[in-house]
């Protein structure tokens, strides 16, 4: 089996593939000064829900946006799967052409969505939204590069923001209010936050899809897959989203893998 880790900055999202599907999915808080121990027994307890101990998995793939835990998850690795793990970065095999200016700042998590895309979703011209604690648009070209996109807030990031900085207004879910008028302070907040989102997500998608018509005409049609854990939510109240991946990450993670494996597929 291969245990793929996408570590990012609020969650660590661990998936356990079995050779034709995810057979777990599952995800821990993101501490930045946990011990390699601390969360060798968050692994242990994911691999006992499923009746797996350390020695049934095989190969570790980690992606990473947060170096300490980068340097944490490899030395749990080492020390509990007896396994050297697979780091995302760019002088690896990745399955897509890193077109950017400097590559070695792709956040693995952008560059392995993109390698997902590219390998299993029919490849570019695509855009790949994915909600997490900053907000990413990553533009996959026909060719199969990875040209780069936009990052924004998220959507937590920027009610958390508007909350402390103003001292009447307090955290509101986060749906769709009745009205975009919202007629009092929980509705309104709503609307800025939620429709406000939306529209953003409509807006830079627009721009992008704008920009690739003229960088590459014979390409006109371009998706736009989103995924992330507002994904779901956020496709039901646009028509800028095509399709919904929860799994794009795990996916791309183990698209990576295997393209480095020195025995093959997973």
């Amino acid at each position: 089996m291969l245990l793929a880790v996408d570590v990012g900055n609020t969650n660590i999202h661990l998936g356990l593939w079995n050779g034709e599907r995810w057979a777990l999915s599952w995800r821990a808080r993101t501490v930045h000064d946990k011990m390699p121990d601390e969360y060798g027994v968050l692994v242990r307890n994911f691999l006992t829900s499923a009746d797996v101990g350390f020695a049934a998995v095989h190969g570790v793939v980690i992606g990473s946006v947060v170096p300490p835990l980068t340097l944490a998850f490899t030395e749990l690795v080492q020390r509990y799967f007896r396994l050297e793990p697979l780091v995302v970065n760019h002088t690896i095999k990745l399955g897509v052409t890193l077109a950017l200016d400097q590559p070695e700042q792709a956040g693995a998590d952008r560059v392995v969505n993109a390698a997902a895309v590219v390998a299993l979703h029919g490849g570019g011209p695509a855009i790949v939204i994915d909600f997490g604690t900053a907000t990413t648009f990553d533009v996959v070209s026909a060719k199969g590069e990875y040209r780069g996109g936009a990052i924004c807030a998220g959507i937590n990031v920027a009610h958390d923001a508007l909350v402390s900085r103003a001292a009447k207004l307090h955290k509101v879910d986060l749906t769709p209010p009745p009205s975009p008028i919202g007629s009092n302070t929980i509705h309104a907040m709503q609307s800025g936050i939620f429709y406000g989102y939306v529209a953003m997500i409509e807006g830079l998608t627009a721009r992008i899809k704008a920009q690739l018509a003229i960088d590459d005409p014979a390409h006109p049609n371009v998706r736009v897959i989103a995924t992330g854990g507002l994904a779901p939510l956020l496709y039901k109240h646009t028509h800028a989203i095509d399709q919904i991946e929860p799994e794009l990450t795990l996916d791309g993670l183990r698209v990576v893998y295997d393209l480095n494996a020195p025995h093959g597929r997973s």
